[in-house]
């Protein structure tokens, strides 16, 4: 993968600092988007006391385990005036999630910018879809059986619960918590189809429409979702029948 002059540069003096085992290109990116507006997310894996001095010598340093166990900590840079985003990835971390959801099991993590949640195998789903440019990272990001019949049972009842919770809040004239809460279905059955796909999800931004379900985005509009109990109820109906046709 083809990377500019200064953050290739930058690039090479990562993969040189203490304990880092690997860098990748993450996000869009890595799927080959060309879009010259798009930040470049840089994964950085290591093992142990990782050395972050190339990157305090560009802007400020949120060390490991400041942005919580699963994202972690990194940067936001500007280098020759591109975006670049350094993620902070430790391999034993990354390697058991991996283990777990191979065998079937995962947890989600309420994370700021994510509506359904942060499943842990996220951190396989970084690795089966980055490009790594310098390095190695020796994981097995095979979409397992077990982690496919238990995510999308897990998704799928998640979904549902959701959507009673909907009617319950429009029932009671509560329409930001039937609303809220009928996005959040829409979402956790967004990642259902995905998990009974096996197609790994870095993130929510396009879920929706990898998913089939942008069409379900145009009933959550205001003039459309209602005020009254009734309405809501109404609209609420429609959209689940939407989701799970």
């Amino acid at each position: 993968m083809r990377l500019p002059a200064a953050l290739e540069q930058f690039v090479e003096e990562l993969a040189a600092s203490a304990e880092v085992v690997a860098v990748a290109v993450g996000g869009s990116r890595a799927l080959g988007a060309d879009d010259s507006s798009s930040d470049w997310d840089l994964g950085v894996f290591y093992r142990g006391a990782v050395d972050l001095s190339v990157v305090a010598a560009r802007g400020e340093v949120h060390a490991p385990g400041s942005w919580g166990r699963l994202m972690n900590g990194g940067a936001w840079l500007t280098i020759d005036g591109m975006a670049v985003d350094v993620i902070l990835r430790d391999v034993d971390v990354v390697e058991h999630w991996t283990n777990e959801a191979a065998a079937g099991r995962y947890e989600v993590d309420q994370l700021l910018g994510h509506l359904a949640g942060f499943p842990t195998y996220t951190l396989t789903a970084e690795v089966a879809l980055s490009k790594v440019v310098r390095g190695s990272i020796a994981i097995d990001t095979t979409f397992t059986d077990s982690l496919h019949e238990v995510s999308t049972f897990r998704w799928g009842f998640q979904r549902d619960f959701s959507f009673e919770y909907a009617r319950a809040h429009a029932d009671r004239g509560n329409a930001a918590g039937a609303l809220g809460t009928v996005a959040r279905a829409i979402t956790e059955e967004a990642h259902r189809r995905m998990c009974d796909a096996r197609r790994w999800v870095l993130n929510e931004k396009r879920l929706l429409v990898e998913a089939g379900l942008g069409g379900a985005s145009e009933l959550l509009a205001a003039r459309e979702f209602g005020r009254s109990p009734r309405d809501m109820r109404e609209t609420i109906g429609r959209i689940e029948e939407l989701v799970k046709s």
